[in-house]
């Protein structure tokens, strides 16, 4: 039996990247996942190689599609066990060169749309349930350009452990993983396809072990943090970086 045998997964942003990974490890270890994604056709796509999956498409900053996505995990009736609030969003800009919606769309994406993913979970998730947020190792390091998106992860990471205290009494646990740099197709839409590459070394030579992590490193600590093996952690996050915020 697999560590999520009979269990309900919903994994957000599950069509590609770290959110694929984690959805491929939960229906391997035996769970059914419900993921979400904005793209019909990658989201399609992305439920033939997990397997035992349910995509509904949609965009975790409109709460109407969040009640889409609600609604059909009600429909199945057995609650949910597993949360992976992954979705998010990204782009650089100084604080000189922000605007208003640059701003708002990160943010309503990445904290305004992950508080409303947990909270609408509430009803559904089982006792013993685990929460696992998705935040950054950009949070801690102040990198250049990167404020926004730095700052809506460091609000995810004060969140979890408000979330792991006010539902602990439900003995649901709610953790977050912090990923450093990671060879993700979100990458080339951030930098840009034709600066990947440059990119990818630049990143890869501030990492200590000299490489950028995958998406499948990511997902081996996020269905540590869904299963009972991690059954006395809570408020935690787990560092998936390399060392490079730790060395």
């Amino acid at each position: 039996m697999g560590q999520l045998e009979n269990k309900t997964a919903i994994v957000t942003g599950g069509s590609s990247g770290i959110g694929l990974a984690a959805a491929r490890r939960f229906a391997a270890e035996g769970a059914h996942v419900f993921i979400t994604g904005r793209r019909e056709r990658d989201l399609a796509a992305a439920v033939e190689t997990i397997g035992s999956a349910t995509g509904i498409a949609g965009d975790i900053s409109d709460l109407d599609h969040l009640d889409r996505l609600y609604d059909a995990v009600r429909e199945r009736d057995k609650g949910l066990d597993v949360l992976f609030a992954n979705a998010g969003t990204g782009a650089f800009a100084t604080l000189e060169e922000t605007t208003e919606e640059h701003f708002d769309r990160i943010f309503d994406v990445n904290v305004r749309g992950t508080v409303f993913t947990v909270q609408k979970a509430l009803p559904l998730l089982n006792k013993g349930a685990s929460v696992i947020v998705n935040s950054s190792v950009r949070a801690d390091d102040g990198i250049e350009t990167f404020g926004a998106y730095a700052a809506s992860k460091a609000a995810l990471r004060s969140y979890t452990r408000t979330w792991a205290n006010e539902l602990k009494g439900r003995n649901i646990r709610v953790n977050a993983v912090s990923p450093g740099t990671i060879d993700t197709p979100a990458l080339a839409g951030i930098v840009g396809e034709e600066n990947a590459e440059e990119a990818k070394a630049g990143f890869a030579a501030n990492v200590p072990l000299g490489r950028m992590g995958t998406s499948d490193e990511v997902a081996d600590a996020v269905t540590f943090l869904a299963s009972d093996q991690s059954s006395f952690v809570l408020g935690a996050n787990i560092y998936v970086d390399g060392g490079e915020n730790q060395l």
